[in-house]
């Protein structure tokens, strides 16, 4: 009975030990990459007000995203793959300067509308805002000028969409 038990204790010891080697194999994974896009110090989701120079407020809380489109840096306020917005029909892309968060773009088509729009002053302040909750986010400002309406310097700022519920608006 002795030997059945140490003959067990063996074997299961044995199976452990294996398991703990196999475990932390990395064959086939020492050269993975989960990679990343060229722009991705930039990409997000913003909840972003739009005003006039006088500071009214044309629309409040308008989610805009940027994001990498084959290395080139976009701004949308496209809502999933319909025409949908939900700011000021800003599609457009981006001139950028990854070092100093900053980005433009100098008569740049706006898919959104077919008019074209000039985007100065943009930035990412890194930790600059506050969610709706108070939690601390990014922070995204620029100003923008359309074709159609070349008086009007409208301001967009906001913060970056945290993701919580609580923060949604």
């Amino acid at each position: 009975m002795k030997n059945i038990k140490l003959n067990i204790k063996l074997i299961l010891l044995g199976v452990f030990s294996l398991a703990a080697f196999t475990a932390c194999d990395e064959d086939g994974y020492a050269d993975y990459d989960a990679g990343g896009t060229k722009t991705q110090k930039l990409n997000g989701e913003f909840w972003i007000d739009i005003a006039d120079a006088d500071g009214n407020v044309y629309v409040a809380h308008a989610l805009h995203k940027l994001y990498d489109m084959n290395g080139e840096l976009v701004i949308t306020d496209r809502v999933g793959s319909d025409d949908s917005f939900t700011g000021w029909y800003t599609e457009a892309v981006l001139d950028y300067d990854l070092e100093n968060l900053t980005f433009s773009a100098t008569d740049a088509e706006n898919t959104a509308d077919d008019s074209v729009v000039t985007i100065t002053e943009g930035k990412i302040l890194k930790g600059a805002g506050r969610s709706r909750t108070g939690a601390v986010t990014d922070s995204i400002y620029f100003k923008a000028v359309f074709d159609y309406d070349p008086g009007t310097v409208l301001t967009f700022a906001g913060t970056r969409r945290t993701g919580f519920e609580e923060d949604e608006y």
